[in-house]
């Protein structure tokens, strides 16, 4: 069965720049993996020209395989390597080298770990904050199977944000999600981060794979009550035929609509949503860029966020 062909407003630029093409090299010379590439994302060209900005890129930790298979992702599942004792280093030596002021650090689960990579995680916002006082750091990890200890060790390594994506809605967390995750399992990550740190909580959603409305307001109420601040929501890609299947393309319209109930009727600081918008998405790190490193009021951060959409 053929698939159904995107819409006009899912076309996207292929990268390019110079400062796409510096970013690339160095992370070829220091060895490393970002999501960017990896998980195929749509707005790789945007990041890492640095069109608002000095460029973001989000470095994926502890290799290239994933120890789970979820529907929806384009990362390899197993053959788990050993970690790279290095890589923290390697890390704040990129960041450096291409100047960034937010680095998003993910990723792969690392289920084959005794602490699923927790410390790993923790070492590498230690060295980045230390090598570079001030820098933003965000932390996007997974759920840890919910053992509160290792989320703590993260936490403790003081992320400015602390991320974890719920993905779907509670009905559809298989088949979109490895078995091994779940809705409140990724629920009490999330509601112990904001109850145990200072860091801003934030969280994703993907559309259209197969949810009802009423469903993805579930979702954000849920997300609200546990103390979520940022949420982002994007249509899902299917990356390969052996994938998920797309369920519809959501039409732009309908994703303005889950902005302004987010932020207007629920309440969440901040909310950026377009068929284009990933968990690691420019405008909301621009957001969170303004509010801590700016000092300016949530509005002004929000109003500014939106005008580099």
């Amino acid at each position: 069965m053929s698939r159904a062909r995107k819409p006009e407003w899912l076309k996207m630029r292929p990268p390019s720049g110079e400062r796409f093409t510096d970013i690339k090299e160095s992370l070829r010379d220091h060895d490393l993996n970002t999501v960017c590439e990896e998980a195929n994302c749509p707005n790789l060209g945007e990041c890492w020209s640095g069109r608002d900005g000095p460029g973001t890129a989000t470095f994926m930790l502890m290799g290239d395989r994933c120890s789970r298979g979820c529907n929806f992702c384009d990362v390899e599942t197993g053959g788990m390597d050993a970690l790279d004792d290095e890589e923290p280093e390697q890390v704040a030596d990129a960041v450096a080298e291409i100047g960034l002021d937010y680095v998003v650090l993910t990723s792969v689960d690392r289920d084959d770990l005794p602490d699923q990579g927790a410390a790993h995680f923790a070492r590498t916002i230690e060295a980045i904050k230390e090598r570079h006082p001030g820098i933003l750091v965000e932390a996007l990890v997974p759920d840890f199977r919910g053992e509160q200890r290792l989320v703590r060790k993260v936490l403790d390594a003081e992320p400015d944000v602390f991320a974890h994506n719920v993905e779907t809605v509670d009905r559809l967390q298989w088949p979109v999600r490895d078995r091994r995750a779940g809705y409140e399992q990724s629920l009490s990550v999330l509601r112990q981060a904001a109850r145990e740190s200072e860091s801003y909580v934030k969280t994703s959603l993907m559309l259209g794979v197969g949810e009802y409305d009423h469903e993805v307001y579930q979702t954000l109420s849920d997300l609200k009550s546990v103390g979520v601040d940022v949420v982002t929501l994007g249509q899902y890609l299917q990356p390969s035929r052996s994938h998920l299947e797309v369920s519809e393309y959501v039409h732009p319209d309908a994703f303005d609509t889950w902005q302004r109930v987010a932020e207007e009727e629920l309440g969440f600081l901040y909310c950026a949503s377009g068929p284009m918008v990933r968990s690691s998405y420019r405008a909301g790190e621009l957001f969170v860029e303004s509010v801590l490193r700016d000092g300016e009021s949530v509005e002004q951060a929000r109003a500014e966020a939106r005008a580099g959409d």
